[in-house]
């Protein structure tokens, strides 16, 4: 038991040591920010606006003034916090975000296809699943998960402790996020919802070991089981409905001690796994476009929108079809730690093979019960009724880029991801004719409880290219010489946000710090540019992983597309969304145009004589 406890004590000590390594989130120099705006801004507002807020600017740096103020103030915060941006992003970007987090803030995975003949094949691939993670658990725990690296650069593993036994609450104003990993006595169980309905399942044994494969077969077994009725109130969907309405009807739901004490178990357990119902079939063609719709929002209430509880941060998805990933409430962690989780369970689930048992006689699951008072069961028609419309407006296109891979523009000495996006530069452009603010995500795992900044693939360098790519006046050695350029910025500016360098957090930084001293807003906040800069037409976001799976996410304003891509080796995967309210946009459009522009990228390169160097 002491020796226990020790190693208990020198493991916690390890990952301490590990963060406490780690460099604090830098703020840059205000100078420096400044012109990068400007630059930022150069390709997407006209002249006249751009003089405007030029002189912005200049007021905004004099010495002694605004600027210097907030960024003192700012400097100040870095030395009394562990990183001066991680609880103001969780805030503004998550927390006080009043959307429903489907769609429009939780991401979704869709995982290979599998074929299932039966449920039984359902079940065994769930419990070999629900065996993966708990491997994956037992790593976080023991803190024997690899330190992962970016550059050379030890990464923060803070993520990895908040994904698991954790859970989003709602609020009528703001939200909070509850982690239970860390009480007392940390929970034992994960829930399963099958027909909409919720069961508390316990994944280990007195002793502290984890359930077998088989043990947990025989669980599921009984859990599909008792919840056969297919006409039970989809409670769950209240947690997709607008975070306001949802925060009222969450106070009036638990003023029942009984159904307190069912979303409290939903909310401490380690994880949920949603048993679904097959989706209507669908041609080869469209099936990962289905499944990752399926991942997202479920399909809408008549099919699996009601056997979800969004607000638990991992949620793994098992149709009864071989439809299978999750989707997590992103207010916790973003995509790369879920897709390092991933592949663990994959890899896992590989050589892990069903072992006969000895037949210990386990706990029947229990059922979570509800009382569904008339109020509450009004809340419910209008979440349906509203997961419906979202359901409906959402477009969305995943596909398969077969062409080629990370391969090509590695022969060609071209970052793949700068590649990736100046391909989506020049669809758009060709599309739309005029350049977007485009957001990509950038890591900011380098320093302690870093999260994500912006990296700004539309630049002076990209709107060059995309013009030049069909002038027929323009020689093709021009052309090459100008993407190299655009390749090499964006390269440039990836390295500069990934260093805490980047603009985006620093100007949020800087207005926050203004709303935190009751001081006036200063002018270049209230500035159209900065309203225009900040409507991101392309967000998109690189997700790779080993496992042939691809992410998912919904657009950012209501005329935008979401942009999720897993470069492999010999192909890519993406996904497109948009909204169908939105005349302008189309993701399948769009993502047939960014398949062109790769392969006429690549053409360009192949066709041109490389210069002497």
């Amino acid at each position: 038991r002491i020796k226990e406890v020790l190693v208990r004590a020198g493991i916690a000590g390890r990952y301490l040591a590990h963060q406490e390594g780690l460099p604090k989130l830098p703020v840059p120099p205000l100078q420096q920010t400044c012109e990068y705006y400007l630059a930022a801004l150069t390709p997407i507002v006209d002249p006249e606006e751009l003089n405007h807020t030029r002189k912005l600017l200049e007021e905004f740096q004099k010495p002694g003034g605004v600027g210097e103020r907030l960024q003192k103030g700012l400097e100040q915060r870095t030395k009394k916090m562990e990183n001066w941006l991680s609880d103001w992003w969780l805030q503004t970007a998550y927390l006080d975000y009043r959307m429903p987090v489907v769609v429009h803030s939780s991401p979704g995975v869709v995982l290979p296809r599998m074929e299932f003949s039966d449920r039984q094949g359902q079940m065994r691939y769930a419990a070999k699943l629900i065996a993966g993670v708990l491997d994956f658990k037992s790593m976080i725990d023991n803190e024997t998960l690899p330190v992962e690296y970016l550059g050379g650069k030890p990464l923060c593993m803070n993520q990895y402790y908040q994904v698991l036994s954790s859970c989003r609450i709602p609020g009528t104003k703001r939200d909070t996020v509850v982690n239970y990993t860390l009480v007392k006595r940390p929970p034992t169980h994960i829930t399963v919802v099958h027909n909409f309905q919720f069961f508390v399942l316990d994944v280990y044994n007195s002793d502290g070991t984890p359930l077998t494969i088989d043990q947990i077969y025989i669980q599921l077994e009984k859990i599909w089981n008792s919840s056969l009725q297919t006409n039970k109130e989809p409670i769950g969907i209240l947690t997709s409905n607008h975070r306001n309405s949802w925060g009222k009807a969450y106070n009036n739901l638990i003023k029942d001690k009984t159904n307190k004490e069912s979303v409290r178990a939903i909310q401490k357990s380690i994880f949920t796994v949603c048993l679904d119902a097959p989706m209507p079939r669908v041609s080869d063609d469209m099936y990962r476009t289905c499944a990752g719709v399926q991942m997202l929002h479920g399909g809408g209430s008549r099919w699996n929108s009601g056997n979800r509880w969004f607000d638990k941060t991992l949620q793994f998805i098992i149709g009864e079809d071989g439809t299978c990933g999750l989707i997590y409430e992103h207010a916790p962690a973003e995509g790369p730690p879920i897709v390092s989780l991933i592949d663990h369970v994959v890899e896992y689930m590989k050589k892990s093979e069903m072992v006969r048992t000895p037949m210990v006689p386990l706990r029947m699951p229990q059922k979570l019960r509800f009382h569904i008072t008339p109020d509450i069961k009004k809340d419910i028609e209008e979440a349906k009724q509203n997961m419906n419309i979202m359901a409906h407006d959402l477009d969305m296109k995943v596909s398969v880029f077969s062409h080629f891979g990370k391969d090509f523009p590695k022969s060609q000495k071209m970052s793949p991801d700068a590649f990736i996006q100046m391909a989506l530069q020049l669809a758009y452009y060709r599309i739309y004719k005029r350049c977007c603010p485009t957001y990509e995500s950038a890591s900011l795992r380098m320093f302690r409880l870093g999260r994500t900044d912006t990296i700004r693939s539309t630049s002076i360098d990209s709107d060059k290219f995309v013009k030049a790519m069909d002038d027929p006046a323009k020689h093709n050695t021009e052309k090459v010489a100008l993407l190299d350029k655009a390749v090499k910025a964006h390269r440039a500016y990836t390295d500069m946000a990934i260093r805490g360098q980047a603009i985006d957090r620093h100007l949020l930084g800087l207005k926050l710090q203004a709303i935190e001293d009751l001081a006036a807003l200063p002018e270049i906040f209230m500035d159209t540019s900065y309203a225009v800069v900040l409507h991101f037409n392309l967000s998109t976001s690189q997700v790779p992983a080993k496992t042939n799976c691809v992410m998912c996410f919904g657009p950012v304003v209501p005329d935008g597309y979401g942009v999720c891509y897993n470069p492999m080796d010999t192909h890519i995967n993406f996904a497109v969304s948009a909204f169908n309210s939105c005349q302008d946009t189309n993701a399948a459009r769009l993502a047939q145009a960014l398949e062109d522009a790769l392969l006429d990228i690549k053409t360009l390169l192949e066709q041109t004589p490389k210069a002497k160097l």
